[in-house]
């Protein structure tokens, strides 16, 4: 009766991997089929195929690695019924053991050869040297720990298997080595940490550093599906924010009771000086986004009600960055790389780093924040020309 309950469960166990292989083959001939599909559904489609399709590959050897343990199963018992030895389970599992050491040694390599040559190129920005400079530390404090122990962990399980021929020696405890293996990490990892500490100080200081130039403020907020950009005109400081004033025409919610709001400006693009401090002022109107800048190694949740800020220095242009990965089409660029939404894929802006007169030369062209429709909104009226300097004014009626 056993024995036909296990071929039961074998056959069950193929029937679901047949069915999982023609799901999976479904799947792959339906690929075609997506390319006539309209152009917005394209990168959905193909993501959701792609996901659906390396499930199913997992399921099914999940299933494969079930069957085949069934068989040895049935082949033990056989054997038994027969007076025959049963199968070694103590060298199968260390044989098991040594390939998945094998197979993820190959795997570090591959990812060391092949995702190791996607890396960044070098930090343009001065915090982002720090920040390299820490991530390979770590990387070659950590990297060498992980190959010894793994080779260990598996290599043991496969060299010193069960056997007959000897006996496993019970060590409950060794101070010493309980010692060891609690300090060292504990002093490295201290070490890493408070390096972290000072380097995420400096990025998240806000405060003018003395004998540095004053840094630029900008005000990036954040909402499906677009970064929006407002840079302080001549007077240099951005005016206050209030979400109660948000509205069709003045969506970042800009409160002009503050004088300095009248001459803010908006950008598509986000224009830097290069090694010129700059302050990043984040907010979201509505879910929780992330500025993302990789090439500046700077990154910083954008969150609904809480304001944070960023603040580094840019050290290479993008005309030199071109020259520097051979690529003349070469931008830097503002991600958010929060799943937000749908259209998530497409939150992003051009970060353009260019020299003092450039910076200044484009900065003059950008357009008001208080625009013709704002100024209607808002009820603002031009006053008469006054007897003494003959200027018009903006009146507020509220």
């Amino acid at each position: 009766m056993a024995f036909k309950n296990i071929f039961k469960i074998k056959t069950l166990s193929t029937a679901i991997g047949a069915s999982l292989l023609c799901a999976a083959t479904t799947v792959m001939a339906q690929a075609p089929a997506a390319a006539t599909a309209p152009a917005a559904d394209d990168a959905a489609n193909t993501m959701w195929m792609g996901v659906s399709y390396y499930v199913l590959l997992f399921l099914l050897l999940a299933v494969i690695v079930g069957i085949v343990g069934k068989i040895l199963r049935v082949y033990d018992l056989t054997s038994q019924i027969q007076g025959k030895k049963p199968l070694n389970w103590n060298n199968i599992m260390g044989v098991i053991c040594m390939l998945f050491l094998l197979a993820g040694l190959y795997g570090a390599y591959w990812e060391f050869t092949i995702q190791g040559t996607m890396s960044l190129p070098e930090a343009a920005s001065v915090h982002g040297v720090s920040l390299d400079r820490m991530f390979m530390v770590t990387f070659f404090i950590t990297v060498p720990v992980f190959f010894i122990t793994q080779i260990c962990l598996f290599g043991f399980a496969f060299v010193y298997r069960g056997s007959d021929k000897r006996k496993a020696y019970f060590y409950p405890h060794n101070n010493t080595i309980e010692k060891i293996w609690t300090v060292i990490p504990a002093i490295v990892l201290t070490v890493l940490v408070i390096t972290g500490f000072f380097t995420w100080k400096t990025i998240t200081n806000t405060n003018d550093v003395k004998g540095e130039p004053k840094a630029i403020d900008i005000d990036i907020t954040g909402h499906q599906f677009q970064f929006e950009i407002r840079y302080p005109g001549k007077d240099g400081k951005l005016g206050t924010k209030n979400y109660t004033l948000t509205t069709a025409a003045n969506k970042l919610g800009v409160d002009f009771k503050d004088k300095n709001s009248m001459d803010d400006l908006v950008a598509d693009t986000i224009f830097l000086p290069v090694n010129k401090p700059v302050r990043l002022n984040i907010i979201a109107q509505d879910v929780i986004h992330s500025v993302f800048m990789p090439h500046f190694r700077a990154q910083i949740n954008a969150v609904p009600g809480l304001p944070t800020y960023v603040k580094f220095t840019p050290t290479i242009t993008t005309e030199q960055m071109r020259a520097k990965v051979e690529d003349p089409k070469f931008e830097y660029l503002l991600y958010c790389n929060k799943i937000c939404g749908g259209g998530h894929y497409n939150m992003q802006r051009v970060v353009r780093v260019v020299t003092q007169a450039q910076y200044d030369a484009w900065l003059v062209q950008q357009k008001p924040y208080l625009n013709d429709a704002l100024k209607k909104e808002l009820k603002m009226l031009v006053t008469p020309a006054d007897t003494t300097g003959g200027q018009k004014k903006l009146a507020l009626n509220n």
